[in-house]
């Protein structure tokens, strides 16, 4: 199928688990305002989705998919399925005996975890046992990720997607039960956290056995295969490693401030929303198709399939960027602001996000142009420019967060300031590595396409800041701000489209044939299996 076909499933999917997501958000918001309980539950939530994104949807992942990919064509189905579960097998055992270790530490943990509140015993501990709870989860998630890979490899992509709507749907419900107490809710939440992981896991893994994956668990053993899938994963765990640690850091400062946790998480879950929906579902339905253009040594190919995913992804990622930009405070009031969460609370959670919003072209990029690295099995070159955007961020998030708090301001503010610019640099230096290693150079049609849709984003971004200026009279006349956020939305929206097509950055003849084509090989109907139906 197109690019464009499979990544409209995994967005589609990813859109549905995102309003779920948001609707979860909402609630926590709701239920644990922002102050040390809430501050306590996404601190938890810090740690486990750390290692998660290390072990699991990180370098083992990313590893894993050109490896499994190449095996799947070279030497068939049982060959390739036997190397996933030689992996799932090492990959359980690492991750077990790390989530053991961690629980026993947790409490020495958090003194950098949460080094903010060292000195309110109840809320440190509090956030010691949540993470504890919760830590289960990364088990759990490093056999659902395998699994995708897997599926993702034989160009299925339903059943993958659809698996962190579990996620949401258990944390919702355990909210549900119990949030009339601030603390129950944060427990229960912290417990659905961790039986989702299970359902994940039992979601994925079924669903490859119903499409003919047949995988068994042997002894842990370092293989020949297992081994050439660690000594890959190495430096990209090294990368994400030096990627998490600015996580680590930004939230280390950050529990200096109370609700600043918090504040950044609210503000993380919007901008996350276009990475998820754009950024990571072309990249995943991109790598599988770069994998294939490299082994067979198509050189062009390869090239416009990066300039198509680029020119994909900027189409969505631009005008969202450019909402957090121009009306941040709109957004987060509108969405967030009730129960415990207060409208002073938004109006600082919008401070951080629209220093997220110039970042997330970055975001997005990174994940379209690291494919590029991982299907020539490259996990060095990411790794190197990881570690340089990782002590950038480092170093200016903490002199930004002092330099503020010492001038009277909040700090927060500047530990995003910090995460969007280190982004960008990171980003340069993918594209800088490709252009001299010949992988990638964007044609000038390209270029033009980037020009006019940045012309529509910026008319879109005058309307917002409008819309913002008046967003008092806007929910006057609506009836309420919920109506306003959503009317802004729908009509920011067709206004965009509107001056997107107009300008010819988007065509209605682009738009038919990536959503009917096939991609099509030279001696073969279709290129990529087509049943990712679900």
């Amino acid at each position: 199928m197109s690019l464009a076909r499979n990544t409209a499933v995994i967005g589609g999917l990813t859109l549905v688990s995102r309003v779920l997501g948001l609707a979860r958000d909402l609630l926590l918001a709701a239920a644990l305002g922002a102050g040390p309980v809430a501050d306590a539950f996404f601190a938890a939530l810090r740690f486990p989705n750390l290692f998660r994104r290390l072990f699991a949807e990180g370098a083992f992942s990313q590893a894993f998919v050109p490896v499994y990919a190449k095996t799947l064509r070279g030497e068939g189905e049982d060959a390739a399925d036997r190397l996933a579960g030689e992996a799932v097998s090492v990959l359980l055992l690492a991750t077990t005996v790390l989530s053991a270790a961690a629980i026993f530490a947790m409490p020495w943990i958090n003194l950098v975890m949460f080094a903010g509140y060292a000195d309110e015993p109840d809320a440190f501990n509090f956030a010691t046992l949540l993470t504890q709870i919760a830590m289960p989860y990364l088990v759990a998630m490093s056999v659902a990720t395998l699994y995708s890979g897997v599926l993702n490899s034989r160009g299925v992509f339903f059943v993958a997607a659809a698996a962190p709507i579990l996620f949401n749907l258990c944390i919702l419900a355990a909210l549900l039960l119990f949030r009339d107490s601030p603390r129950q809710a944060a427990i229960a939440a912290a417990v659905g956290v961790s039986i989702s992981g299970v359902l994940q896991a039992a979601w994925v893994y079924l669903g490859a056995r119903s499409r003919g994956v047949r995988t068994y668990f042997p002894a842990p053993k370092i293989t020949p295969g297992v081994r050439r899938l660690f000594a890959l994963a190495a430096p990209g765990a090294i990368a994400g490693g030096a990627l998490q640690i600015n996580v680590i850091v930004s939230q280390a400062l950050a529990s200096f401030e109370s609700g600043a946790i918090t504040y950044l998480n609210v503000a993380d879950r919007l901008y996350q929303l276009p990475l998820g929906l754009i950024g990571i579902a072309v990249g995943v339905a991109m790598l599988p198709r770069l994998a294939r253009l490299v082994q067979e040594d198509d050189a062009p190919g390869a090239r416009t399939a990066l300039d198509d995913a680029v020119a994909l992804s900027m189409a969505f990622t631009l005008p969202a960027a450019a909402a957090m930009l121009a009306a941040p405070n709109l957004l987060l009031d509108g969405l967030f602001t009730r129960g415990a969460f207060t409208a002073q609370d938004a109006e600082n959670a919008a401070l951080a996000l629209f220093h997220y919003g110039w970042g997330v072209p970055a975001f997005v990029l990174a994940k379209i142009y690291a494919p590029a690295f991982f299907a020539r099995e490259d996990t060095r070159a990411p790794m190197r420019y990881a570690i340089v955007s990782m002590a950038l961020n480092v170093f200016f998030g903490a002199a930004l967060f002092f330099g503020l708090r010492a001038a009277g301001m909040p700090g927060f503010p500047g530990l995003a300031v910090a995460t969007s610019a280190a982004a960008w640099v990171n980003v340069a230096l993918m594209i800088r590595s490709l252009i001299a290693r010949k992988a990638y150079a964007p044609s000038a049609g390209a270029i033009s396409r980037l020009v006019r849709l940045l012309a529509a984003s910026g008319l879109l971004f005058v309307a917002l800041a409008v819309a913002q200026a008046n967003s008092g009279a806007l929910a006057a006349a609506l009836g309420n701000k919920e109506f306003a956020v959503l009317a802004v939305i729908l009509g920011a929206g067709v206004f965009y489209f509107a001056w997107a097509f107009l300008l010819r950055a988007v065509t209605w003849r682009e738009v038919r044939d990536n959503l009917l084509k096939r991609e099509r090989g030279p001696d073969r109907p279709d290129t990529l299996p087509t049943s990712f139906d679900g």
